[in-house]
């Protein structure tokens, strides 16, 4: 359970990117980061995509033999103490769970696929740790199949953008034969400011002081311009004419020799230089420093104040400052919501005290916001309710397990065909029954007893028990719950029964 790992232990990140898979260990004694091991692979999985959205399975025969050299070098790290992210091209892959399935297998654990958003704001976090400073800053971050912006200042990212144009991308499509012109350059550097131009306001000059490249791409740059002897490691529009002159002459992919350049990442680099090129003109970039921490840094920092929230930090966990804002910005009923938590984990508990904490968590941040879509209508409020939770931007959160909330919350009354899919889980079978049996009890809008409603499970067989003296008194209640057994009795992977 993740409730047990000891948070000034070892964790472990994996990020799963469109060029690179790259496994980080660390630790954070005392707040202060200090890496353990890191492991990093080409495995271009990003050039796997093809025109309809598919990842080939020699791209993702790759990523799996990756995973499985990752896995044993992560032997004995428990559940909690890993986690696994995945990025735009997973994002963007039709077949994504098919290799999910295949990758969760191969890595160990489970593997997350978070928004562009949520990248960026883990890529600042483990920036701002690892080079923290007052000034407001511009941080990039160039992938393999997007490129994230971020502005921020201390520790707190304001803006966070990802866009859909990263060096493996732009490098297939525009130098896929491996011939270097000034035509294909250009033709590069129009279609990356075609993605940044909506951007051109909110990234002004005018919001940042410093500004910061993040990961492979522009450490790679960086360090060529330094061994070269160009600059001192900063990346500015004069030493990035530099390089892509240096490309021309080369004439092809093959032929580029720059000091310091691995070959594994000439492939990538005249993509990569046609995005700086276009950011350092677009947002008038004169000089570019190469950052401290990436995103796998991050999510071993967001992993660790997870640990800490469990620990009793109060708010340490990102999540729970989310769903608060969530229910500001919807307006939630918090009363409400905090009765029907109240009930639900109450009845969840009782039923699988076995849980992990993780399932229950997604529960209570499921009642939290289970009435959001009354902003837009009262008719049918549990379908816009997961209909926004589908598409909000919920800091802290993997597109995975915002979606599992939206589920529940779609769940939470009405028919249960429409979350049959998810019903083959048996824990969300009991986090739905949990939801429903707490939005019943606490239907009139009341201070309720938690207690007075019980819930107990053998196998897949969930008896509801409840006094006499309960039951005259609360009639209606007693209504819907006797409703509620026939819809499971109907289609319901559990069974229900009542006293």
């Amino acid at each position: 359970m993740e409730s047990s790992v000891n948070s000034g232990g070892a964790l472990a990140a994996v990020d799963i990117g469109s060029n690179s898979f790259r496994l980080e260990i660390g630790a954070l004694p005392q707040g202060r980061y200090r890496r353990i091991d890191y492991l990093k692979e080409t495995v271009r999985l990003g050039a796997g995509l093809d025109g309809n959205g598919m990842l080939s399975e020699e791209s993702a025969q790759r990523g799996l033999t990756c995973l499985r050299r990752f896995s044993a070098r992560l032997a004995g790290f428990a559940p909690g103490q890993v986690r696994a992210v995945a990025t735009q091209t997973l994002r963007e892959a039709r077949n994504r769970n098919a290799f999910l399935l295949r990758a969760q297998e191969a890595l160990g654990f489970p593997i997350e696929v978070i928004s562009g958003r949520e990248e960026a704001r883990l890529i600042y976090s483990g920036v701002a740790h690892l080079q923290p400073g007052d000034e407001s800053r511009l941080v990039i971050d160039i992938g393999g199949r997007s490129t994230e912006l971020i502005l921020g200042q201390g520790a707190t990212p304001r803006v966070t953008e990802s866009f859909g144009v990263g060096c493996v991308g732009l490098s297939l499509r525009y130098f896929e034969d491996g011939r270097l012109t000034e035509a294909s350059l250009r033709a590069a550097q129009v279609a990356a400011g075609a993605e940044f131009e909506e951007a051109l306001r909110t990234f002004a000059p005018a919001h940042w002081r410093q500004a910061l490249g993040s990961s492979g791409t522009a450490g790679a740059v960086a360090q060529v311009l330094k061994e070269a002897g160009v600059t001192d490691g900063r990346i500015t529009p004069a030493a990035l004419r530099w390089c892509m002159e240096q490309c021309l002459e080369a004439g092809h992919i093959d032929r580029i020799e720059l000091p310091s350049l691995r070959p594994d990442r000439r492939a990538v680099l005249p993509g990569g230089l046609a995005i700086l090129y276009t950011l350092a003109m677009h947002f008038q970039i004169e000089a570019l420093w190469p950052a401290k921490g990436a995103l796998r840094q991050g999510v071993i920092i967001d992993l660790h104040e997870r640990l800490r929230a469990l620990h009793g930090a109060p708010r340490a966990d990102v999540r729970e400052h989310t769903v608060g804002e969530v229910q500001r910005r919807f307006a939630v009923d918090r009363g409400q919501a905090g009765r029907v938590a109240r009930v639900a984990l109450a009845l969840f508990d009782a039923a699988t005290p076995d849980a992990e904490i993780e399932p229950r968590r997604e529960l209570a941040w499921a009642c939290a916001l289970h009435e959001i879509g009354l902003m837009v209508s009262h008719h049918d409020h549990h379908r816009h309710s997961a209909y926004l939770l589908a598409h909000v931007d919920a800091p802290g959160f993997s597109q995975s397990q915002q979606r599992r909330v939206g589920e529940l919350v779609l769940g939470q009354r009405g028919g249960l065909r429409k979350v049959e899919p998810q019903m083959t889980s048996e824990t969300f079978a009991w986090q739905l029954l949990c939801l429903r049996l707490a939005v019943i009890k606490c239907h009139a809008r009341g201070e309720v007893d938690a207690r007075a409603l019980d819930l107990r499970a053998r196998g897949r067989d969930a008896s509801v028990r409840f006094g006499p003296q309960w039951a005259e008194a609360n009639p209606r209640t007693l209504f819907l719950l006797r409703e509620e057994a026939l819809a499971w009795a109907r289609s319901g992977p559990l069974r229900l029964t009542l006293p």
